[in-house]
């Protein structure tokens, strides 16, 4: 078995000393994490992924199955605790990777899918990052920021606003991997009490006995199947992310531990802030038209004073997930292979954080994403669950053919190591589950929902099947291609 001095001889190992310093800029980029560098404990995982689903973007996944899918409350609650629970049990098993394989989770990716054929989950992860959930949440942060301005009579433009929170999470960000984690503990206690708080108020006030009022276009079966892929790419959409902050802990850890508190982290934030959304779209007098500021329906189920924190938490909350989205977006923009084709900065991964928050900057000044009735989020939610879903199966099943087996991980690094295989096999069942089973109901519906509408929604659970069989096929017919034989042993 090889140690982990032993495979720092065969892979890129991250310059520079950073240790378990917090105030200075993260060094290096995608290498390889050395034993010296290794620290933290499995429990900091619960902290770090609690704080960013803190914030309106969960709340309104919750308001999705009222106001949008047209469930009841308990209908609701199932897809919300399955779908969440689904999400964070592969975040379970991606996060414990971390430890043993040292490398972010779009590096361990090109195990399965080689170095080019890697670009396409790559590519896909740092847009959903750095400009998808960028927008939406630095929006919604920026909005919040406004309504307090108001209290004291400050006219905060849009513009200003938002540039406070995309200053300040680029910011952490472009820190990196050591303030992030501090940063995600420091804001729990303001986040975890107000919106504790706000929480109980919402349920004093809510309709749990709330009736479904189906939508026609899919009826109940339909909208609770949307919801349930929606609450899954939610939670699931954290998991690309999963190794970035794992890679740091020792070779040594409990990794079912490290996967235990990353999970319970991802679970209990989604699950008892999306139950508050929907206990919120049930209080009488909240109004979820296209024109209505949902923000605002916070107000009718809380005092003044609590209504005015949970505006703050808001603004925070945004930036503790887009501190991790910036991050691992950018990770996942040095996983396309920047530093191999000539970018040589000390700090590139930093350079690029403050390059994505200000392209992101730019286009969230022009188009305004938000969450909200008519915003279409839920469209963004299920376009995750897509992509997602087959490259998980992917990751998945390679690990699984290999016994965790990666030799002494030098593929990971390796600019002509090609697996045509992963590719292949998430390109097929992404192409063919959206082709034949989306149900974008707006946007685009395919062949099948478009006979049978009242199915919902399968695509993400078709596209993970699918791609787990074709890698699965693919490896089978090409074994001695795959095989790991005579190669070194990977650590336990």
């Amino acid at each position: 078995m090889q140690s982990v001095q032993e495979v720092e001889k065969h892979v890129p190992v991250r310059e520079g000393d950073y240790g378990e310093r917090v105030a200075t800029v993260e060094p290096g980029g995608v290498e390889y994490i050395a034993l010296k560098e290794r620290h933290g404990k499995p429990i900091d995982l619960f902290w770090t992924w609690l704080s960013p689903n803190l914030e309106f973007a969960t709340v309104f996944v919750g308001v999705l199955g009222i106001a949008v899918f047209g469930l009841s409350f308990w209908e609701t609650a199932i897809a919300i605790v399955v779908g969440s629970a689904l999400g964070s049990a592969t975040h379970f098993v991606l996060s414990s990777w971390g430890p043993k394989f040292g490398v972010p989770m779009m590096v361990e990716s090109r195990g399965a899918f080689g170095f080019l054929g890697n670009i396409l989950p790559a590519g896909l992860n740092a847009f959903t990052g750095t400009i998808g959930w960028f927008i939406v949440n630095s929006v919604s942060g920026a909005f919040a920021l406004q309504a307090l301005g108001g209290l004291i009579n400050l006219n905060l433009p849009f513009s200003i606003a938002f540039l406070i929170i995309v200053v300040a999470q680029v910011a952490i960000a472009t820190l990196g991997h050591n303030f992030i984690h501090v940063f995600e503990r420091w804001a729990l206690p303001l986040l975890g009490i107000v919106f504790a708080l706000a929480t109980i108020f919402i349920f004093s006030k809510a309709n749990v006995g709330f009736a479904a009022k189906p939508i026609p276009v899919v009826g109940e079966f339909g909208g609770f199947m949307l919801l349930f892929t929606a609450t899954f790419g939610y939670a699931a959409g954290w998991n690309p992310y999963a190794a970035d902050y794992t890679r740091y802990l020792p070779p040594t850890v409990n990794r079912n531990m490290v996967g235990f508190w990353a999970a319970m982290g991802v679970f209990v934030s989604c699950v008892v802030i999306e139950l508050a959304g929907a206990a919120l779209a049930t209080v009488s007098g909240t109004k979820w038209g296209p024109t209505d500021i949902p923000t605002v329906q916070l107000h009718v189920a809380m005092p003044d004073l609590l209504y005015y924190l949970t505006l703050l938490c808001i603004a925070v909350g945004a930036v503790c997930a887009n501190a991790i989205n910036i991050y691992s977006g950018t990770m996942s923009l040095v996983a396309l292979g920047i530093r191999e084709m000539g970018l040589t900065l000390r700090q590139r991964r930093a350079l690029l954080a403050v390059v994505a928050g200000a392209l992101g900057y730019i286009i969230g000044l022009v188009g305004q994403a938000n969450v909200g009735p008519g915003s279409k989020y839920e469209y963004f939610l299920i376009l995750i669950s897509y992509w997602i879903a087959p490259w998980l199966a992917v990751v998945l099943v390679d690990y699984w053919l290999r016994k965790g087996d990666y030799g002494d991980e030098s593929m990971f690094y390796d600019t002509k190591y090609q697996r045509w295989q992963g590719v292949a096999a998430m390109a097929i069942g992404l192409v063919v589950s959206v082709g034949l089973f989306a149900n974008v109901y707006s946007i685009y519906t395919g062949p099948i929902p478009n006979g049978n509408p009242g199915i919902g929604d399968f695509t993400f659970i078709v596209g993970f099947v699918l791609a787990g069989v074709l890698y699965y096929a693919f490896n089978i017919m090409g074994r001695r291609a795959t095989s790991p034989a005579g190669m070194a042993g990977s650590r336990a």
